[in-house]
């Protein structure tokens, strides 16, 4: 998330310049839109700030796939969407990507596409601060007596807390599920 607009921020890397172009215009406004025609000037620019990617699989100086590769060696916490004319098959079972989408897109798959990605970026926090508050109150309800909880502020406001980011969790979890592909991924587990 870019710290100065507090929008997130979505690189869009593709070589067409008109698809380039139309994506930049559909997600500007909502969003700190960043775009590149090649791979290499890509990963120049792609840093922490980096909420989600949408990233072409054939460019002419280096493939989107090894452009992804890359992204995740250096451990950038962004969500990637593959978004591409490539027919998907097997291959892309190797490949570390949050999501594939086939061209022609339109505006309205692109902007829900980013808006998962950036739902699914805001589950996995919540979800890692829901378990570390959790791990705090259970270490605090093993290690003290129900009269030392009782008595204490600091342990109600965590209560608070756990039972905000639970409901919090449970309205994005809920937001999610309106997704079918998401919906259909936890019928299947």
């Amino acid at each position: 998330m870019d710290e100065g607009s507090g929008a997130p921020v979505v690189f869009v890397v593709d070589d067409d310049d008109q698809v380039r172009d139309l994506y930049e215009t559909w997600l500007q406004g909502e969003y700190d839109v960043r775009t590149s025609d090649r791979g290499a000037e890509a990963l120049e620019m792609i840093d922490h700030t980096a909420d989600v990617v949408l990233l072409d699989r054939r460019m002419p100086d280096m493939p989107g796939d090894v452009v992804l590769d890359e992204i995740r060696e250096r451990g950038l916490d962004c969500r990637v969407v593959m978004l591409t004319a490539v027919d998907p098959d097997v291959e892309i079972i190797e490949m570390a990507f949050d999501d594939y989408v086939t061209k022609p897109v339109s505006e309205d798959e692109i902007r829900r596409t980013v808006e998962t990605m950036i739902a699914r970026s805001n589950y996995g926090d919540l979800l890692q601060e829901y378990f570390a508050v959790a791990s705090k109150r259970a270490t605090l309800e093993t290690e003290l007596t129900a009269e030392e909880l009782s008595e204490s502020d600091e342990y109600d406001q965590l209560v608070d807390r756990a039972e905000a980011l639970r409901t919090e969790l449970d309205d994005l979890l809920s937001d999610l599920t309106r997704y079918d592909d998401f919906d259909l991924a936890f019928t299947d587990i």
